[in-house]
């Protein structure tokens, strides 16, 4: 799968996460890549033909001002139950009341699963790669991945934007995060291939 431009069907690639053994008792799939790389698409799809299986979005752990310093909630609140093979509840980030600072909302539950997908920038760093069964890297042009971000947010967050792609850079640079991945996907290739059931590798 390692063939860059290789279209792959995501049948397969489900089917490719079932022949990993289980890390800690689950399988841990991590969705990862910079903002607006297509990483929710892909976790979603891959969700849907995966029966059973669990999502966790990481959104609900990062915030504006607070690129990677939410690890050990995460670590503590999620990760730790699920391999200890318990149901795992978190609390999520107050997005609505508080976009631009740190503060936590309510509460979900993530009933265990022998099957978690992992979806959102640096959920696959160095610290959580002994517990993954699977990784994926998604990755898209710089400018398109603004883009997309700026239609999302509004251009009055722009300058928001701007700070956090630098600081994904960084992060990503000094962790090796795609070097890693078990597979690399363009979020935004330019080869012929059906969308809703198939990606095309990096």
């Amino acid at each position: 799968m390692g063939l860059t431009g290789r279209v792959v069907d995501l049948d397969d690639i489900v089917a490719d996460v079932m022949t990993k053994r289980r890390v800690d008792g689950a399988r841990i799939v991590g969705v990862d890549g910079p903002s607006g790389s297509g990483k929710s698409t892909l976790a979603r799809r891959l969700l849907a033909r995966t029966p059973g299986a669990r999502i966790v979005q990481i959104d609900d752990f990062v915030s504006w001002p607070d690129f990677a310093g939410w690890w050990p909630r995460f670590e503590a609140q999620v990760l730790q139950p699920v391999i200890a093979g318990r149901d795992a509840r978190y609390q999520v980030r107050d997005w609505v009341n508080d976009e631009f600072g740190t503060s936590l909302a309510g509460w979900k539950t993530l009933p265990w699963s022998p099957v978690v997908v992992l979806e959102g920038v640096t959920c696959t760093r160095r610290a959580a790669a002994p517990h993954l069964a699977y990784s994926i890297w998604v990755d898209s042009p710089e400018q398109l991945r603004l883009d997309r971000g700026i239609a999302r947010d509004g251009e009055d967050h722009r300058d928001l934007w701007l700070t956090w792609m630098r600081e994904e850079r960084e992060f990503f640079a000094a962790d090796g995060t795609a070097q890693r991945a078990d597979l690399r996907i363009d979020g935004a290739p330019s080869v012929a291939h059906d969308p809703e059931t198939q990606v095309v590798t990096l």
